[in-house]
């Protein structure tokens, strides 16, 4: 079969949403789930080997909290990319994920604010937060958050661990290796704190690769803050800190604007 027409296995995806809901609701520290092996290899293969197609085109953040890279236009995309991309975006995945996490009514991002391709070089890191509640360009709530980790041969001590935490100091936390081909989902609410918060250890050479997907609701803002926001960070003091009060935001804010 055209591994186009193999972006995603449908028996597979709701073989997992039936017997992983009631776990998904339940897991600790809040409702998330992790997946292994859910897409075909050689698709993820191909879209590897297009990750460094836009060199050119990433745009880097380097802030006390985060240092990455990110590329989310869909120009820039390969063509395994953006086939995978607007797969996850259809009807087909909106539904598994309906039914994976009870929450009805989901929109995706075609824009991908804060989406699509992620890029951690070593030393680089992703300081634990909540995400941004509100989506003024869709007019929507920001609901679910999906993470598709590209990263081959990754030994345990290259780090990049995502962790979710139960609390602002993580008294309590679940720890996610980046593998290749795994797949972690979350609902994301007030008190979804999460991150990649230690510097990467991996060789020069390597970095931490995945595809972040964002879906939303219109009517129903969930468990999210009633006051609009924007991403908030948790600091070394365990204290929150909304980059709307940073001169760096304020630039990353100013941008949104003029896109919505």
């Amino acid at each position: 079969m055209n591994n186009y027409e193999n972006m995603l296995d449908i028996e597979k995806l709701n073989e997992i949403a039936n017997e992983n809901s009631e776990k998904y609701l339940n897991a600790k520290p809040f409702a998330h789930g992790v997946y292994d092996d859910v897409f075909n290899t050689e698709v993820l293969s191909e879209i590897l080997t297009e990750f460094e197609v836009a060199e050119s085109e990433w745009h880097s953040f380097d802030t006390k909290y985060e240092k990455k890279f990110q590329m989310n236009k869909e120009e820039n995309f390969g063509l395994y990319s953006k086939s995978f991309i607007h797969h996850l975006n259809s009807a087909p995945f909106l539904n598994f994920l309906e039914k994976l996490t009870g929450i009805k009514g989901l929109i995706p991002d075609p824009y991908l604010m804060g989406g699509g391709f992620h890029k951690i070089p070593r030393g680089g890191k992703l300081g634990i937060h909540v995400d941004f509640n509100q989506y003024k360009k869709i007019n929507a709530y920001r609901r679910i958050n999906v993470l598709v980790y590209l990263n081959k041969d990754w030994p345990e001590e290259y780090g990049g661990h995502f962790e979710l935490w139960d609390d602002k100091k993580g008294t309590s936390k679940t720890k996610i290796l980046p593998l290749f081909n795994r797949m972690a989902i979350f609902s994301t609410t007030a008190n979804s704190y999460h991150g990649h918060p230690e510097p990467l250890s991996c060789p020069e050479e390597r970095s931490r690769r995945s595809i972040a997907m964002y879906y939303y609701t219109a009517g129903d803002m969930g468990e999210q803050r009633s006051k609009e926001h924007s991403t908030i960070f948790i600091n070394e003091n365990g204290k929150e800190d909304d980059l709307n009060r940073t001169s760096f935001s304020r630039s990353i804010k100013n941008k949104i604007k003029k896109l919505i």
